[in-house]
């Protein structure tokens, strides 16, 4: 395991922006010191019944970004998404900023390339992003220096972005009375989801989490930020000392009760390829694939 930097000491102004149809919620990350700010796993509509795509999720994070006078200088995926689309190039366009996401999306984009028959003009090097994240790798967001972790077993790809104080999970964990993510999907693992979490909960207990998700269990009010002791301390899948094999043998039984999100497979074309539509085709529509008992 790579010998992370510790930089608690830093405080990072964190805004959240709630989704309610996918239960999501991307951040605002800025630099205290200076203008630079970044976002975290951006939201793309999408009315799949209708297939109509919008942006009211993305226009309401560019507007506090261009309100706030900021300059976004990175745009992160925790992982390629199952359940939502990311709104990535779309804010792009608007804003700038580069397009970051883990090395191992070359895995994922194997994988689906397959399951999607997608065909030899998908390029599956992630070169539809801007930056490849290694283990360890450090980046910096104005005068803060970020670094990422990789945290798989929800998907291959899956980093965990720490900045300063505050720590960006995606689906490796959730809330402590949500516990934390499936891991059936093509290229998941329990074992290796349960130490991915064990990497996080090494951070100091006073980093601050913040979630990808939040269902609201036992109708409490949506949250999405608690801390690495809270975590360790309360969290029902793996607080207080929970074993790995106790982990696997729940995670893997309660999976299979678990039904695939509604959005997965509009999620998984788009995200894979960096949050880029289909090309449209001669009658000027674009088109997503459904593979029949294929996913």
């Amino acid at each position: 395991m790579a010998a992370y930097p510790t930089h608690s000491e830093i405080h990072p102004e964190v805004t959240g922006f709630f989704d309610p149809e996918t239960n999501t919620i991307s951040y605002v990350v800025q630099d205290p010191t200076s203008d630079a700010c970044a976002i975290v796993d951006s939201v793309m509509d999408i009315d799949y019944a209708a297939g109509r795509i919008s942006y009211k999720h993305a226009d309401k994070m560019i507007a506090f970004v261009q309100e706030k006078g900021l300059k976004l200088e990175w745009l992160i995926e925790t992982h390629v998404h199952a359940d939502h689309l990311s709104a990535a190039p779309y804010i792009q366009k608007k804003l700038g900023g580069k397009l970051g996401i883990g090395r191992n999306i070359t895995v994922v984009q194997d994988t689906f390339g397959k399951v999607f028959n997608e065909g030899t003009e998908f390029q599956r090097d992630g070169s539809q992003f801007d930056c490849l994240f290694d283990d360890g790798d450090t980046y910096k967001i104005g005068n803060m220096e970020a670094f990422a972790i990789h945290t798989p077993g929800h998907t291959p790809a899956c980093m965990t972005h720490v900045v300063g104080d505050a720590a960006f999970v995606g689906d490796t964990l959730f809330m402590p009375d949500g516990g934390s993510a499936r891991a059936d999907f093509p290229g998941g693992d329990a074992g290796v989801l349960y130490d991915s979490i064990q990497k996080v909960l090494t951070l100091p207990d006073e980093t601050r989490l913040f979630m990808c998700h939040d269902y609201g269990p036992n109708g409490r009010d949506i949250e999405w930020e608690t801390t690495v002791g809270e975590e360790k301390a309360h969290n029902i899948h793996v607080g207080n000392g929970t074993s790995r094999e106790d982990f696997v043998k729940f995670r893997t039984e309660r999976d299979a009760t678990l039904d695939m999100p509604k959005l997965i497979i509009p999620s998984l074309q788009v995200n894979m390829k960096g949050g880029e539509l289909p090309k449209e085709e001669e009658d000027g529509k674009r088109y997503l694939k459904v593979p029949l008992n294929g996913l």
